[in-house]
């Protein structure tokens, strides 16, 4: 029977391998590095941020999986064997955290929650003004899996909605823009940027002060907010703090940064303007991700093909 192994360093992979065996009792479920055994017998890997030389020793590897949303943490690896087959997660459960994560954020400073949070500390009663979804347009840059569905969330609860991709997309009430040559139109048109962008070098600091220059500021709340739950690759966080403190960001919400953790010494956690979480937007659960992987598997090895399999050129 085929053999299966976890590479994630950073991972705690017992948890993952026994919600592997669960699905899978059958398998014969090694992690890397201490239990690999003979690296011919691996046929399949499930990895995020494997170190270079580890993938490659797998001569008999038929599949890599990824173990989050993202496959960056893999195509990094400059020594990856070049005709295995890297499939991604599309699970149902990690695109409702995603959204989950977009909609409550969104909602947060639409809502304008830190000034009442400040206002609470500050036992202030102060009833001022709020306004209509309606009157709010977030746009989502990225609109594959997670920023389409996160797309249809926020229009169900009144917001205006706009996306833009590199190739166009339809989605019901929602305006779709595509390449360079909308992407200033798009901008110019939102007050909320969410970016669920993958990591790509196209989208390599994409998020920088020429990008916050051009986003909407005729939104009620007078200048616009940033929703970064993508990588933190594609942001400029000099450029983000330095808008924030001049005013050209209302507010931001970021979950990813260039250096994770991010170091206590960085500015960025004394802004107040600026909500930070650790990176969980769309947490890969294990029962669920092994439930995912068990079935790419089981279809695999009755012949049917693999599904969301990574373009290595396009990055995702």
């Amino acid at each position: 029977m085929s053999a299966f192994c976890f590479v994630a360093p950073s991972w705690p992979m017992d948890v993952w391998a026994s919600a592997m065996r669960e699905v899978m009792p059958q398998l014969d479920v090694r992690v890397w590095p201490d239990t690999v055994g003979n690296p011919q017998d691996i046929t399949y890997a499930a990895a995020w941020l494997a170190p270079p030389d580890v993938l490659k020793n797998f001569s008999n590897l038929k599949v890599i999986f990824s173990l989050g949303a993202g496959v960056d943490a893999i195509l990094s690896d400059p020594t990856l064997p070049s005709q295995v087959p890297i499939v991604r997660v599309n699970d149902p459960d990690l695109t409702n955290r995603m959204s989950e994560y977009i909609v409550l954020h969104v909602l947060m400073h639409h809502r304008q929650q830190r000034r009442l949070d400040a206002n609470q500390k500050a036992r202030l009663w102060d009833g001022f003004a709020t306004h209509a979804a309606k009157d709010i347009t977030v746009g989502i840059m990225g609109l594959g899996v997670l920023g389409q569905d996160s797309a249809m969330k926020l229009k169900a609860m009144g917001f205006q909605v706009v996306g833009w991709s590199r190739s166009r997309k339809s989605l019901p009430g929602v305006k779709s823009f595509a390449g360079s040559a909308q992407f200033e139109e798009f901008l110019q048109c939102t007050d909320i940027l969410v970016s669920l962008l993958p990591a790509t070098p196209q989208t390599e600091g994409i998020i920088n002060s020429k990008l916050i220059s051009k986003l909407s500021r005729r939104g009620p709340l007078g200048a616009p907010i940033l929703i970064n739950a993508g990588r933190g690759r594609q942001q400029n966080e000099n450029d983000i703090l330095a808008a924030l403190n001049s005013g050209a960001l209302h507010a931001a919400t970021l979950d990813v940064f260039g250096k994770e953790p991010l170091p206590k010494e960085s500015p960025l956690w004394g802004n107040p303007n600026l909500t930070i979480t650790p990176h969980v937007a769309a947490d890969s659960d294990p029962k669920t991700i092994c439930g995912y992987i068990q079935k790419q598997i089981s279809a695999f090895e009755e012949g049917g093909p693999l599904q969301n399999l990574v373009d290595r050129q396009s990055g995702y």
